[in-house]
């Protein structure tokens, strides 16, 4: 595997019967093998962000990086009101696995993304090969129950973000060297844009995620985690930020250890490891492909 070669995906969208739209999708690597690997964004984001990240493997892999629901060019319905919390991506994602994988394939993803993995692999074990986990948002299950989250800080930063600029550059130059963006590559910030927003009707552009479902998401989580891990049959890899991790798995090593989950907090990572260590992203995935 040359991890230095980059293959620019193909981009599609998957008919959800039952689920009210499709999902866009990025397809990496030879259209006639089977998919090896589905990996899910972080609430905000948009399968192309880590293109650079994913790309380089489908020299050897087929990779499905998605837009989940109320994200990039998805156009699964996002509604706030009355909404159940996380098991809506969860429910997504096991629909799309029975539209594309032939075989049980490794979930992957990255924080609200390797949670919704997590709990795909749960509730259908039988589709999924292994779990790769890159610094996921695991927390005490009573804490997510939908009336206790409550408003918190990043809710309320979602709902300040600016949703609208004149064009994509103004937003690339907005974000660059700044906030969570800091620790990015300059690719992957032009590619997080150039698939975060959207023109307006009035010549502008604005996020495809709105300001209001990130924040609902932050405000709206409604599962289990650790029934999750227990329910698995699969292996589990865990990558763990060093820094501000959301993987606050401290007071349940055991139970990690009891399903054989494998967790490394990696030096020098804050929540965006994938960005900081893209590198070791591709070793998990190819390593659990096989």
């Amino acid at each position: 595997m040359d991890a230095m070669v980059e293959y620019e995906p193909r981009p599609r969208r998957v008919g959800l019967p039952g689920r009210g739209g499709a999902m866009a999708v990025l397809d990496f690597g030879p259209e006639d093998r089977p998919v090896d690997v589905v990996f899910s964004h972080a609430n905000g984001f948009n399968g192309r962000t880590y293109r650079t990240i994913l790309g380089p493997l489908a020299q050897d892999h087929r990779i499905l990086a998605l837009d989940l629901r109320g994200h990039g060019a998805s156009t699964l319905p996002a509604v706030i009101e009355g909404r159940q919390g996380w098991t809506e991506f969860r429910d997504d994602l096991l629909a799309l696995l029975r539209e594309v994988a032939e075989t049980p394939v490794v979930l992957a993803g990255h924080s609200m993304g390797g949670t919704t993995s997590l709990l795909a692999a749960a509730a259908a074990p039988e589709t999924v090969k292994a779990l790769a986990l890159f610094d996921p948002v695991i927390f005490d299950a009573a804490l997510a129950a939908p009336d206790l989250m409550g408003d918190n800080p990043l809710a309320q930063g979602a709902d300040r973000r600016r949703a609208v600029f004149p064009d994509k550059a103004a937003a690339l130059a907005a974000y660059t060297g700044r906030g969570a963006f800091r620790s990015w590559r300059p690719e992957q910030l032009a590619d997080y844009v150039e698939a975060g927003f959207a023109p307006t009707g009035d010549g502008q552009v604005t996020l495809t995620c709105t300001p209001a479902w990130e924040a609902s998401n932050f405000r709206i989580h409604n599962y289990d985690p650790w029934a999750a891990f227990r329910a698995v049959r699969c292996p589990i890899r865990m990558l763990r930020a060093e820094s501000a991790s959301t993987a606050r798995i401290d007071d349940n090593l055991g139970d990690l250890d009891a399903v054989g989950a494998r967790c490394e907090t990696v030096p020098g990572t804050t929540h965006f490891l994938p960005m900081e260590r893209p590198d070791l992203v591709r070793q998990v995935l190819h390593e659990l492909v096989g």
